[in-house]
């Protein structure tokens, strides 16, 4: 398999966890408690989308490897939900009375995508 041929599949897989995990499968007890430092919930969804994310690489890469990748991505990933429902907060954004609001969201959206272009450049074989 080319490196190509790796990377669109790590593409795909990443992008369809990212629906399901932190779309589709995240309660109101995860969305709700995700700006409150080392809350279960924000820790819960972290953990469920790093887990997620090594999946999609092992196959790809050594344990090893794997078992890095779950800890950046959750770090990341936590860090990340946390930065965004504290920012929504202080600035009193709300979905919907207030466009900037769905630019941070957008804004979310993109660094998760970020890190995971930045995990398949670190981690490919």
């Amino acid at each position: 398999m080319s490196q190509i041929e790796i990377l669109l599949i790590l593409l795909f897989l990443l992008q369809t966890k990212h629906l399901i995990v932190d779309w589709c499968w995240q309660p109101p007890f995860e969305f709700l408690n995700k700006g409150k430092y080392g809350h279960w919930g924000g820790v819960r969804h972290a953990l469920k989308n790093a887990i997620g994310t090594g999946l999609c690489f092992l196959y790809f890469t050594t344990i090893t490897n794997t078992i890095l990748i779950i800890i950046i991505d959750f770090l990341l990933h936590y860090h990340i939900d946390y930065l965004k429902m504290n920012i929504n907060r202080i600035k009193k954004w709300s979905p919907l009375a207030d466009e900037n609001f769905w630019r941070l969201m957008g804004l979310d959206q993109f660094c998760h995508q970020i890190c995971y272009l930045g995990l398949i450049l670190g981690f490919m074989v």
